[in-house]
Parts: C-alpha cells; structure tokens; sequence
C-alpha cells in the first residue's frame, strides 16, 4: 500500500487470536499468557508494517482490576489493554463506531476485525467494518511473511562476486577500453 493513499485500520481481538492459532495457543501453554501475547505483538508488527495497517491489538482485563491503558509498538501497531470490565469486544465496537466517520469521509480506507467470535464479526459489519477470521489472518501473516522474505531475497541475489559485475554492459566495456589503454 502506498503511504499517499488513506490507510487501513486492523482491529484485532487479541486473546481471541491467541486462543485460535495453534503456535499461540502452545505457547500460552508452555510459558504463559504473557509470552503468547509478545508473539501475537511480534507478528503483527511485521504484518502490519508489510501492508501498511494502522493495527490496533486489544486485550480485555481479563477480570484483573487494572485501568485500561496503550502501548505503542511502532508507528503503525499499538496494543490497548481494556478497563477493569470492559471486553474487548465492547473495546472494539466501540472503536468501529468512532471510525465509522473517517471511512465515510474517506480518512480511512477500510476498517478490518479479526476475530472469530461470530456475533462479533456480525456486530462490526453493522458499523461498515470488514472481518477476518482467526485462521484467515494466521494464513495472511504466514504469507506475508513468504512475500517479504521473497521479496527480500530478490533484492539481496548479487550478480557476481565483484563491483564490475553489478555495472552495465557499456560500462563495462567503456572501462576494459580504458584499461587496456593504461596497460599498454
């Protein structure tokens, strides 16, 4: 996606995800809530930098008597930890809600829920929103993660092992007349 062009914003219901993906949900397992939601974090970042997504990851309480608060990862992901009662599916909502003017007026281009909690995914279309599920975001982040690795190696591929390799042809030929030239 081009920077120019209005962004698109990606809501995610974190625990949601995490209970969804195996990968996250064996590591919930295996080292707790703690370590599946920094790998949630760390995939997404990745995800949303390759698409240029305004992302948003929302956890609910979780039933601890905590205020809600923002951590911003970069410029384009920032995880929402929700009030003490609040759900992350109200958290979400309302968030759709607030959006819903920027994408009539075009601020935003699309508004995306992942989720696979189905009243949820009915909820926010009601608002104009787009949803995936949680397996159809795993897939996407999976192959976002193919393109920019192709994407990356294609770029890194040298041409030969020397400077004159990565030099046009009449380049090369402009500097093999000269070089001949000194040597004789």
């Amino acid at each position: 996606m081009s920077r120019s062009s209005a962004p698109a914003v990606l809501l995610v219901d974190g625990y949601n995800i995490i209970g969804a993906w195996s990968c996250l949900k064996k590591t919930r397992d295996q080292s707790g809530l703690e370590a599946a939601r920094y790998e949630l974090i760390e995939s997404l970042t990745s995800y949303s930098a390759f698409h240029g997504y305004d992302t948003q990851i929302v956890f609910d309480a979780h039933y601890q008597n905590t205020c809600s608060h923002r951590e911003v990862i970069t410029e384009l992901l920032s995880v929402h930890y929700t009030d003490f009662g609040q759900t992350a599916d109200t958290y979400i909502e309302k968030s759709c809600a607030g959006l819903r003017q920027q994408l009539a007026q075009s601020l935003i281009s699309r508004v995306i829920v992942a989720t696979s909690d189905r009243i949820e995914q009915l909820m926010v279309g009601g608002y104009g929103a787009e949803w995936l599920s949680a397996l159809q975001l795993c897939h996407e982040v999976q192959l976002s993660v193919c393109r920019a690795r192709k994407n990356y190696q294609s770029r890194k591929q040298p041409k030969g092992r020397f400077l004159m390799n990565t030099i046009d042809p009449k380049a090369q030929q402009k500097l093999a007349a000269l070089r001949m030239g000194m040597s004789q």
